[in-house]
């Protein structure tokens, strides 16, 4: 459940909390209800009136409150439960269906706490069936029952969008194995019952990815009712499921046609629209001189399906005011380039832990994968290769997300910055979703610990000559030095690389001091740290090899000191406030 959209009540108890309520509406960026004691009246207007509901109460009381008020895990509120010191979020009822696990969750992240989720799956690290964001039905407690217990559960996609990595007792080919579950990922209708009404067995899950676009056309002023009946009879003839609709489209024209605006709003999609060139120029099979003579384009729904770069199913169908065609989008894997920065867990962003968790398919230098195993759900599939196999590592993730999958590509630092962005998207990415995830490069995470060498203009330059040339790389020292930039080099060592620092230190020196501050953090943020901080006249390379980064100082930058005397690095951003 979106939090975004939901309304949250909040259950207040005594004074205390209404401090804590406003560090949680801080945390959550959206606004809340609040609600007074006595506590029994105030949980059953909450109850009533919201989706989420936070209880200020104790867990206990709020437990016997909440008892006799539940339904239907479907529709019931989802509750959580946060103690007086705030130190526990606890989600009591809806933890999956209500969002409570969820809100429980960024709770205790926003207020320094922990989130105590005890439902079995978030428990094993397995995702569950019904918080996949897709609507799904049948007997999901009996296939995730069977999915935690270890036994075999097939896996059917007929349409292959991705899924989250699933325990290895979830396999697409069962064989003759016996089957304990079944989860189909398709856009057909399929029932979980048989014709005698009784589950069938085994067990079976539908889920209903969003990958079908509904075209529509209508004389003016064709009432919902009328509309929905015909998008529903269509779909209903060609075996497909309404919950996969992911857009109805249609002309310009009719963007504002009410019909279509209310239908769109019962079935929680938007309306697309096309210009009447756009749709003119489509190949449809069953073009009308009759509508090109009315909106411009010779057809409505079947080419506005296609304009939406659907595959059309289903022809025009016509009702006495409207007509629908049905489109299938191409389902696309999902490659994420992940950054994992410097190494410190801490300075991992959320957003990559998320991809990672999220992810099929793990792949990426051996101890960059080391440093997240412990991230990924059972069941993940992981490439993990050595240096030099930037080509088959990058190759790899493009072929498994072109099968439909979620992929995880990490690397060290930020993955656009001397890393595996580049020849991920260089090596061609059509037909697949590619997300780059920043993280905290080399270069921001040596000026952070040395204080704030890049407070102004700095250049970027590597000094391996594996993917450029050595005069390229000379060419870029010398304009940088000349532009009097702090330098930040990478690579600036190996075993077989020995005279590309001094040189590049010289070509910068030809427009510095001597007394220039150059500084070298080696293992930033990782075991084995150290930092040296000298001058360009008294450098001494061999403190430097692969895992250091050297950050030459401009004409301005210079050493002060903080705390107890430690020193540190800083370039003058030159503000007029400062003292000169």
């Amino acid at each position: 459940m979106s939090q975004r959209n939901s309304r949250i009540a909040q259950v207040l108890g005594g004074e205390a909390s209404r401090a804590r309520a406003d560090q949680i509406e801080t945390v959550l960026g959206v606004p809340t209800t609040r609600y007074d004691p006595p506590a029994r009246q105030a949980l059953r207007r909450a109850w009533d009136e919201s989706d989420l509901i936070i209880s200020h109460l104790a867990l206990g009381a709020t437990t016997r409150l909440v008892a006799p008020l539940l339904t239907d895990k479907h529709t019931d509120p989802g509750v959580v439960v946060v103690d007086e010191a705030g130190r526990f979020a606890v989600p009591l009822v809806g933890g999956h269906a209500g969002g409570a696990n969820e809100l429980a969750r960024q709770i205790a992240a926003g207020l320094g706490g922990i989130a105590v989720v005890t439902t079995a799956t978030d428990a094993l690290g397995v995702p569950g069936l019904d918080t996949l964001g897709w609507p799904c039905h049948g007997d999901v407690a009996a296939v995730t029952r069977a999915l935690l217990d270890g036994r075999v559960v097939e896996l059917r996609r007929d349409y292959r969008c991705p899924l989250p990595s699933l325990p290895p007792n979830v396999v697409e080919q069962a064989a003759d194995q016996p089957i304990a579950g079944r989860i189909v990922v398709t856009v057909e209708s399929i029932g979980t019952q048989s014709d005698s009404g009784s589950d069938l067995s085994p067990p079976i899950v539908v889920l209903h990815p969003p990958g079908l676009v509904v075209g529509m056309g209508c004389n003016a002023g064709t009432d919902v009712e009328q509309l929905e009946t015909l998008l529903r009879q269509t779909l209903a003839d060609a075996g497909l499921a309404v919950e996969s609709l992911t857009a109805i489209t249609t002309i310009d024209v009719k963007a504002g046609e009410v019909g279509l605006l209310q239908l769109t709003h019962r079935l929680g999609i938007p309306l697309v629209d096309y210009p009447a060139a756009t749709l003119a120029v489509q190949t449809v099979p069953n073009p009308s001189a009759v509508v090109a003579g009315h909106v411009g384009s010779p057809s409505v729904a079947e080419a506005s399906v296609l304009a939406y770069g659907a595959e059309l199913l289903v022809g025009k169908q016509r009702s006495t005011d409207a007509t629908c065609a049905v489109g299938l989008v191409p389902a696309r894997g999902r490659l994420s380039v992940v950054g994992l920065g410097p190494g410190a867990r801490d300075l991992l962003t959320p957003r990559a832990i998320a991809a990672i968790r999220g992810a099929r398919f793990v792949v990426g230098y051996a101890p960059y994968v080391r440093q997240v195993r412990d991230l990924m759900r059972p069941g993940t599939d992981v490439l993990a290769s050595q240096m030099g196999s930037e080509e088959e590592r990058t190759a790899a993730a493009i072929s498994r997300a072109r099968e439909g999958d979620s992929v995880a590509l990490v690397c060290s630092g930020d993955p656009a910055v001397y890393a595996m962005a580049s020849p991920v998207l260089e090596q061609g990415t059509d037909g697949i979703d590619v997300d780059v995830i920043p993280g905290i490069t080399a270069g921001l995470a040596a000026s952070s610990i040395l204080g704030a060498p890049l407070g102004h203009d700095h250049a970027l330059i590597s000094l391996s000559d594996l993917h450029t040339d050595w005069a390229t790389i000379e060419s870029r020292l010398a304009a940088a030095a000349s532009g009097d930039f702090v330098t930040v080099l990478y690579n600036p060592r190996s075993k077989h690389r020995r005279e590309h620092l001094p040189k590049a230190l010289s070509t910068l020196g030809e427009h510095r001091p001597p007394a220039t501050p150059v500084a070298v953090v080696h293992q930033a943020y990782r075991k084995g740290q150290t930092v040296t901080m000298t001058t360009l006249e008294a450098f001494d390379p061999e403190v430097v090899d692969m895992n250091s980064l050297v950050i030459v100082g401009s004409s301005r930058t210079r050493y002060v000191t903080s705390g107890g005397g430690e020193r540190r690095m800083v370039t003058p951003r030159d503000y007029r406030w400062m003292p000169s």
